[in-house]
């Protein structure tokens, strides 16, 4: 019997979708078509405007648009968790606030990043954003991108707030995993695709996944295998995935892998805004080459 945490509805996969552009601009219609292939995949959640999804350079406009975008198509088939962070406490608010207007279902929250607050500020941020809003919250602790670690007693003190029910766990360390899992009942979610069935081992409920844009009924399967007790079937879908998961995030920064990925499976333009550019051909041609491993192409 697996531990029961706070934000068990959330357990399993949810995918942080990338941001479809064509000529620049948001291309809708690929998004809506994109949340299809995710509910038609059983995933139990998307997450919108997140690392996944180029939120750094999206417009405060278009980070709302997206969201309730999301929203509108997934139409409650799916859950919605908004990717609503920033390094200023008030714009993450008002982000929050919006995306719990336009009908999103949780909001995840990044560590803010570049200002690298002390950890009573990041306490301050998350109790401002938890007292402020009635949605549950995702910790989003990630200190490769922001510069800074969310410290286990910081964020046990952050859990003090009801309504924060989960973290995304992306610090690459399990002991930082273990000891919030120790020390809280927040529903830990994996922000490592690749560390998916460890962060499980330890008492994770599930992953905030990328690979999950291409193959979510592998990764799905994954789950199911470790709660079904059947860790054999585990680990021989972990070790599948291994390889396409070390590429989404070892070919080039998170999202040019996956874009390259969705525009090779005819998915996606794999359009991207700068400072973010396409793999090289060489790099290209090694994504290829593991995809076709995976049977994909």
């Amino acid at each position: 019997m697996s531990r029961t945490t706070r934000g068990e509805t959330f357990a399993g996969l949810s995918v942080a979708i990338t941001t479809p552009f064509k000529n620049g601009e948001v291309d809708y219609a690929a998004l809506k078509t994109q949340i299809e292939f995710q509910i038609a995949g059983g995933t139990t959640c998307i997450c919108p405007a997140g690392t996944t999804g180029e939120s750094p350079t999206l417009t405060h406009e278009e980070n709302d648009r997206v969201i309730a975008a999301s929203v509108e198509y997934a139409a409650g088939r799916i859950k919605v968790m908004a990717g609503t962070g920033s390094n200023s406490t008030a714009e993450a608010l008002r982000l929050t606030k919006q995306a719990e207007k336009n009908g999103a279902d949780a909001a995840l929250v990044v560590a803010p990043y570049y200002n690298k607050p002390t950890q009573e500020g990041f306490y301050q941020h998350y109790k401002a954003l938890a007292e402020a809003v009635g949605l549950p919250i995702c910790v989003y602790n990630i200190p490769g991108r922001t510069g800074k670690n969310i410290e286990p007693e910081t964020i046990a003190r952050i859990a003090e707030c009801q309504n924060v029910t989960m973290v995304k766990e992306a610090t690459g360390s399990l002991d930082q995993a273990s000891q919030v899992a120790a020390l809280t009942d927040l529903t830990i979610l994996s922000g490592d695709d690749s560390l998916t069935l460890p962060i499980l081992s330890i008492g994770g409920r599930g992953v905030i996944s990328v690979v999950g844009n291409i193959v979510p009924k592998a990764m799905i399967a994954l789950l199911n295998a470790w709660n079904a007790g059947d860790i054999a079937t585990a680990q021989a879908a972990h070790l599948k995935l291994f390889p396409l998961c070390r590429d989404m995030l070892g070919l080039a920064t998170n999202p040019i892998p996956v874009k390259a990925a969705m525009k090779l499976l005819g998915r996606d333009t794999g359009d991207l805004r700068l400072p973010m550019t396409a793999l090289d051909d060489a790099t290209e041609q090694k994504l290829r080459q593991t995809l076709i491993r995976f049977g994909l192409l």
